[in-house]
């Protein structure tokens, strides 16, 4: 191999890293609404939703980039962030500034092929992210605001490629949930950096453990409640006891998760999708209890 494909081949490979391909688990928030709606298995909702799933792959992938190249001095200077591609320089600044551009527009022209709800959806949803990256990352609460706004985006994505309509039921629990995690994670992070010799996210300093932990603990409740009402709801539409029978797994899952935050373990939110045993195991009851609910 020439020492010139050995370059390209490495530059291609640091690539793949600086996207994240490990953080579009989170896309799989597109699926929500069809799955709720009870026809995520027919053909063409199952197209509609990969078209969508691949924009905001694109679309996110972009954001990563754009982040990394902003914050290439501080991840420089940070213990874990310095190994990133950019910060490292395994890719340059301007080969990650065209990806990114060249990323951000296909996320936008791949919505665009499938409805001008999703453009609207996906264009809103860089547009959010774009600001939090050249700012509004340093705003405290209003930077909660946009990362819990890009999970729910994506699940009123899923909603509008797939032509479901949104309830309030849905778009509530959604969007508390997404806070919830979001807030957690703060907290995690919180609480990592009293012990910390470099700043984890400087606007930590902004925040009191305690207004994290109350902001984290109300998004719960508020998720659970949401939740166990529109179980009732369908209960009393159906006589299967399913959609009740789901409220549980995802209480448990809810308190689980809840004690990975309170043990500040909970910074990283794949890592404990990923690799915590009893949570996983919840969310396949949940899963199956709700799939029942819905199509059976």
């Amino acid at each position: 191999m020439t020492s010139a494909r050995a370059s390209v081949l490495t530059s291609g490979l640091a690539l793949v890293r600086a996207i994240r391909p490990r953080q579009w688990l989170k896309n799989v928030l597109v699926l929500a609404a069809p799955a709720a709606a009870g026809i995520a298995f027919r053909y063409q909702a199952a197209a509609e939703v990969a078209v969508a799933v691949a924009a905001f792959i694109l679309a996110s992938s972009g954001i990563y980039l754009v982040n990394d190249i902003i914050d290439v001095e501080a991840d420089r200077a940070h213990p874990t962030k310095r190994r990133r591609p950019v910060a490292s320089g395994e890719l340059s600044a301007r080969d990650a500034s065209v990806a990114a551009g060249l990323l951000l527009a296909a996320g936008l022209i791949v919505s665009a092929l499938l409805t001008w709800e999703l453009l609207v959806v996906v264009a809103l949803y860089e547009s959010l992210l774009l600001v939090y990256c050249l700012g509004a990352k340093q705003v405290p609460l209003v930077e909660l605001v946009i990362v819990a706004s890009g999970f729910l985006l994506r699940a009123i994505g899923g909603g509008v490629a797939t032509g479901v309509v949104l309830t309030s039921w849905f778009l509530v629990a959604v969007g508390f949930g997404a806070l919830f995690m979001v807030a957690g994670k703060r907290y995690s992070e919180k609480l990592l950096a009293r012990d910390a010799t470099a700043a984890i996210r400087p606007v930590l300093a902004y925040y009191d453990p305690a207004f994290l932990r109350f902001v984290w603990m109300l998004s719960a409740v508020v998720l659970v409640t949401t939740y166990a009402l529109w179980a009732a709801t369908v209960r009393q539409a159906t006589p299967d006891p399913w959609s009740l029978a789901s409220v549980v797994p995802l209480l448990l899952g809810v308190l689980r998760y809840a004690a990975w935050i309170d043990a500040g373990r909970a910074g990283e939110p794949e890592e404990v999708v990923l690799h915590d045993g009893v949570f996983l195991l919840l969310v396949a009851i949940w899963a199956v209890c709700f799939i029942a609910a819905v199509y059976f």
